[in-house]
């Protein structure tokens, strides 16, 4: 029986660090930046976190 493969879309956009966490990027951080403030700039550069529940489905679909 075949291998099951990693969800290659999934793999270039979230990185799970040394500890097993998932770190993403956040949305609407892309262009049109002129318009938002500096705070909520700032706040979309960082990474972010996510649900367990989402983590969990993350897992399952990079180490496939």
């Amino acid at each position: 029986m075949p291998k099951q493969k990693n969800h290659k879309g999934l793999s270039k956009r979230v990185k799970i660090t040394g500890t097993g966490k998932v770190k993403r990027s956040k949305a609407f951080a892309g262009h049109l930046m002129s318009s938002k403030n500096g705070k909520r700039c700032r706040a979309l550069g960082k990474p972010a976190g996510m649900s367990t529940a989402m983590i969990r489905k993350t897992k399952a679909a990079l180490s496939a």
